[in-house]
């Protein structure tokens, strides 16, 4: 992975801040946030988050931190809200934050108050003592996160300049771990989160961003090490049988999914996992990175390449039940209640051919697309290298049925 850092680019964004009122570390933050949000092997819709800190006129602490709802590859200075860095430090000492304590007091620190609601995972950056926090869903380390005992690897490819962090879901939880770890680690200059991603920091945006594409590149050598080609994004070169992307939408239409917009993708990737004899197993074992739950669901649905209506009927049926298990499994162990969402699938894997994602609108479809393209790659590359083995279904569950995730589709 390459380095996109331009000098007069990055120039001109510190003018346009300036000329803004606004410091010359946000305007360096914004032209990072776009530059690691261009890139599709980094992040993809909404996901990783940014962070720089800054002393305002008056002397006090802020940090800007990513807001939800805004993607880093168009994001502008009110995506990025600032809150006042002293509450957040204090939270550092408390026995126990609920998630709804969590966003009050992110709230309650942000400077504007209709700004949106800082990142769930603005705490850890706080806590972070770097002026800037970039953390990203890199395609490569994906590939090697969703592996099972990688505490030692981790170490062989990184030494001390990464601190491993074993899965906690994100929020309050992981922000206390996370913390705890890093100050046990002193020197370091990442965390490796297991089965979620990467976060670098540094005092200056370049040294952070350029740290981030030294620790991804990593992962790739160690891949290519390993004799797996983990391929970048490709071209959607597969066919769209519109046969059968009818008979889809009418068996949804009469199921009466609201979710009827279809995004059909067929890439070399997409081909090669919808190929795989054990496919349906793999698929079953989750998704590449936690966040990706609350769009596609957390696992496909299965066809055949002439799968007529009366067998996808029979699928989505098989789905559903599948679903209402899953929730009435998990469920019981939640310490509030629940109420089940939809039943539908998010994602249709076709055998040998490609894969449709679904959404309520061609928005949400498009972007269920983008994330299948990510995973088809994350997941070959993972079976290649060992198994792939993402966070557990219990782990799934609560993420997708997190109130704090559900809030940000709302």
């Amino acid at each position: 992975m390459e380095s996109r850092w331009n000098d007069e680019d990055a120039a001109r964004f510190v003018e346009a801040a300036r000329a803004a009122g606004q410091s010359e570390a946000l305007g360096l933050r914004i032209y990072t946030s776009r530059i690691i949000g261009s890139d599709p092997d980094l992040v993809l819709h909404g996901g990783g988050n940014t962070s720089v800190k800054v002393r305002s006129d008056e002397g006090e602490d802020l940090m800007h931190i990513k807001g939800s709802g805004w993607d880093l590859d168009t994001i502008e200075a009110p995506g990025l809200p600032a809150v006042r860095l002293a509450p957040l430090l204090e939270a550092r000492n408390t026995p126990k934050l609920s998630d709804p304590d969590m966003v009050s007091l992110l709230r309650a620190s942000l400077i504007e108050k209709d700004a949106p609601n800082p990142s769930v995972e603005a705490l850890l950056h706080a806590f972070i003592p770097f002026a800037y926090v970039d953390h990203t869903h890199a395609t490569a380390v994906l590939a090697l996160a969703d592996q099972p005992n990688m505490r030692d690897t981790v170490r062989r490819i990184y030494g001390d300049r990464l601190a491993y962090v074993p899965y906690v879901m994100p929020g309050f939880d992981l922000s206390i771990a996370a913390d705890r770890i890093y100050r046990n680690h002193a020197g370091c200059e990442g965390l490796w989160l297991e089965n979620h991603g990467l976060f670098t920091f540094a005092n200056d945006a370049r040294a952070s961003y350029e740290l981030m594409i030294e620790f991804v590149t990593l992962a790739e050598q160690e891949l290519a090490r390993a004799g797996v080609a983990l391929t970048g994004p490709q071209p959607n070169d597969g066919e769209r049988d519109a046969g059968l992307a009818k008979r889809l939408e009418n068996a949804l239409m009469r199921e009466g999914s609201p979710f009827v917009f279809l995004d059909y993708r067929s890439t070399a990737a997409i081909r090669e996992l919808t190929s795989k004899p054990n496919v349906e197993a793999i698929s079953l074992r989750g998704t590449v990175t936690p966040d990706h739950v609350i769009r596609i669901k957390p696992w496909p649905m299965i066809i055949g390449a002439d799968a007529d209506e009366p067998a996808i009927e029979s699928a989505l049926a098989a789905y559903a039940d599948r679903y209402r298990a899953y929730f009435e499994t998990n469920a019981t162990r939640a310490n509030e209640p629940k109420r089940i969402l939809d039943v539908y699938p998010r994602v249709v894997l076709v055998l040998g051919k490609g894969m449709f994602a679904i959404g309520a609108n061609a928005k949400a479809a498009k972007i269920g697309g983008d994330l299948c393209e990510q995973a088809a790659r994350a997941i070959n590359a993972a079976e290649a290298y060992g198994c792939f083995t993402p966070i557990s279904e219990a782990d799934l569950f609560d993420m997708e049925y997190w109130s704090l995730e559900q809030a940000k589709l709302k």
